[in-house]
């Protein structure tokens, strides 16, 4: 028994650092989430030991293993225990994030923490609860998007496991994550969510460029290229349309004019995605995405992810590609003030435009 107390008070620390204050319910049932989860994990030498390993999950979990040891010896991310377990949750999404914004504005809500500060979403590990909070933000007038997340990261606290949720996903889907994650472990700034995603993006995405030039063809390099290319083009159709709302929510119309011109500025959006997959030829990996409801708060969430990757590629570049330098001037920037942080990353993007 005295374990498992333990095990709850570890797993509530955990939950401090990656969900948002409440109230106690809510601590509760994020902790037992994630004592689920703890309890779930298992090394994945031991499953790949067994006989009975389904191959498709063998290979899965053999390709994780070299992703894994590649991440430490080349990308100086932290050689520790998270992902060389594996953890079947035994639902499609481990947690569900929920994200708000005024009716007029992209300014999403904010949920603080006690250790790691405030983020831009409250993450829940029951579906159910996330869309009662969901349902009770938009009974407030608030726009809305609920999102399944597959994975996640406690930021170093636990050796996190590979997950059922995204063990099948393409290969280099599946090292992007690995290294997007870890990279939290190795640098996380509270109460600043762009900042932590896109300096996370940025070495993802230099790392699957990385592993592939050690272990792939140049055909599968390219065809990452491409992949990379269509999220940039997709990140420019969200950001075109959130200066377009922009200027629509700070302009003098009237509350049901500006309610048209929202939709119309959504519907527009869809209608571009539809004309730029014809240059993709074909390629969907967007189609759920767009097929849900658009609003301010599906928009900014991806905003946020996102902002300031060029900022670090241009800092990476900076530091001669030198990951374990790039990650020291990173953590110079994010001791900053958040003001004196902004004034530099902008300036980063500045420099990678000329």
């Amino acid at each position: 028994m005295r374990f498992r107390q333990f095990q709850f008070v570890c797993a509530l620390a955990a939950v401090l650092l990656v969900t948002g204050c409440g109230n106690l319910g809510y601590y509760v049932q994020s902790a037992r989430g994630q004592i689920d989860l703890l309890n779930a994990r298992e090394p994945i030498k031991d499953i790949l030991a067994r006989g009975d390993t389904p191959p498709e999950l063998r290979s899965k979990l053999e390709y994780v293993l070299r992703v894994r040891d590649f991440a430490s010896r080349e990308l100086r991310l932290p050689d520790n225990a998270s992902y060389r377990g594996y953890a079947d949750v035994k639902r499609e999404f481990v947690v569900w994030n929920v994200f708000a914004a005024p009716e007029f504005s992209l300014e999403l809500r904010e949920w603080c923490f006690l250790v790691a500060g405030c983020v831009r979403y409250r993450g829940y590990f029951s579906e159910v609860d996330a869309e009662q909070l969901g349902t009770s933000l938009r009974t407030e007038g608030a726009d809305v998007f609920v999102a399944g997340i597959d994975a996640y990261s406690t930021l170093g606290w636990f050796d996190d496991p590979v997950l059922n949720t995204f063990i099948r996903r393409s290969d280099n889907s599946l090292a992007g994550l690995i290294f997007h994650e870890l990279a939290h472990q190795r640098l996380y700034i509270s109460n600043d969510t762009t900042f932590n995603e896109s300096f996370a993006r940025t070495v993802e995405v230099e790392g699957v460029r990385r592993w592939l030039m050690q272990v792939g063809t140049p055909e599968q390099l390219q065809r990452y290229e491409q992949d990379v290319g269509r999220h940039d083009e997709f990140l420019e159709m969200v950001s075109a349309t959130r200066e377009r709302l922009d200027a629509i929510y700070s302009s003098s119309m009237k509350d049901d004019e500006k309610r048209r011109a929202k939709r119309s500025a959504f519907d527009a959006l869809v209608t571009e995605y539809q004309h730029r997959k014809k240059d993709w030829n074909g390629f969907n990996g967007y189609d759920r995405w767009f097929s849900e409801p658009m609003n301010n708060a599906k928009l900014g969430s991806v905003a946020a992810y996102s902002e300031k990757v060029p900022a670090f590629q241009a800092l990476l570049k900076m530091n001669g590609g030198d990951f374990e330098k790039f990650f020291s001037a990173a953590k110079e920037i994010g001791a900053l003030s958040k003001s004196e942080r902004e004034a530099k990353l902008e300036q980063l993007i500045e420099t990678s435009t000329h």
